[in-house]
């Protein structure tokens, strides 16, 4: 199936959150893996978001921070070392967790992770500061999502560069009549409510997709170049739900 038919003026597709074996501990396949069902599905380009410190890290806590930094580093590494052979592009971020309460991160990478050991124990607003000093970018993550592992929903409008608002693996959960996830729902009238950019992203951690992420109507140059077009609204957050239902008839 042709995806830029559900997303035309709008042909360039990026999946923005995105989880491998090699760093997520609860990921099942492996980057490369990944990167060849996104590859043959038609996207233009992953951003790898591991599970960072706080978070279902794959990697042992108990080693040095830079050595920490480095094995974290390995599926972004993998799967940028695939993608480059297959023609995906491949850009790097994180996601961080606050006692449920997820952020995603983007724009910046390992030297700056290297140097920076604090962040294992910085507060959200302090990941804010170090972040935008630094020249990246904080989204907050499904924010109105109900599982067992978020104890309560959290919101931080004055800590966050903008909201994830589809997440794809919403998909048949929580549903509003029309079927669309009220989690989702809520997250685009929180995002409007505070004039905040609208993000979207599978949450994936397998190689069977979810069809979710961002569209531009131009191809992107870096992991900067995201965190420009986002701030800029220039791209869409995939119709995950319209893309699967439609796969369903055919």
């Amino acid at each position: 199936m042709n995806l830029t038919e559900f997303n035309q003026g709008f042909p360039y597709l990026y999946e923005t959150h995105l989880h491998t074996k090699e760093g997520s501990a609860c990921a099942r396949d492996t980057a490369e893996e990944l990167v060849k069902v996104y590859k043959e599905a038609g996207y233009t380009g992953i951003m790898v978001t591991d599970h960072f410190y706080r978070g279902n890290t794959a990697v042992d806590r108990n080693c040095s921070w830079e050595d920490w930094v480095e094995a974290y580093c390995r599926g972004y590494e993998n799967a940028k070392k695939a993608g480059d052979k297959l023609g995906l592009q491949v850009f790097f971020g994180w996601e961080e967790s606050y006692q449920g309460t997820d952020f995603l991160v983007y724009g910046l990478g390992k030297e700056w992770l290297v140097k920076h050991p604090e962040l294992r124990e910085v507060t959200i607003e302090e990941q804010y500061e170090l972040v935008h000093q630094a020249g990246g970018m904080v989204i907050q993550a499904h924010p109105y999502r109900e599982a067992s592992y978020i104890p309560e929903i959290r919101l931080f409008p004055n800590a966050v560069d903008g909201v994830e608002v589809r997440n794809a693996s919403h998909f048949g959960r929580s549903l509003r009549e029309d079927g669309v996830s009220m989690f989702d729902v809520q997250a685009m009238e929180y995002a409007k409510k505070h004039n905040l950019p609208c993000t979207g992203g599978s949450d994936i951690h397998c190689t069977k997709l979810l069809y979710g992420g961002m569209a531009f109507p131009r191809k992107l140059e870096d992991v900067q170049d995201y965190r420009k077009a986002v701030l800029g609204r220039e791209g869409l957050p995939m119709d995950y739900r319209a893309i699967r239902e439609s796969m369903k008839m055919m």
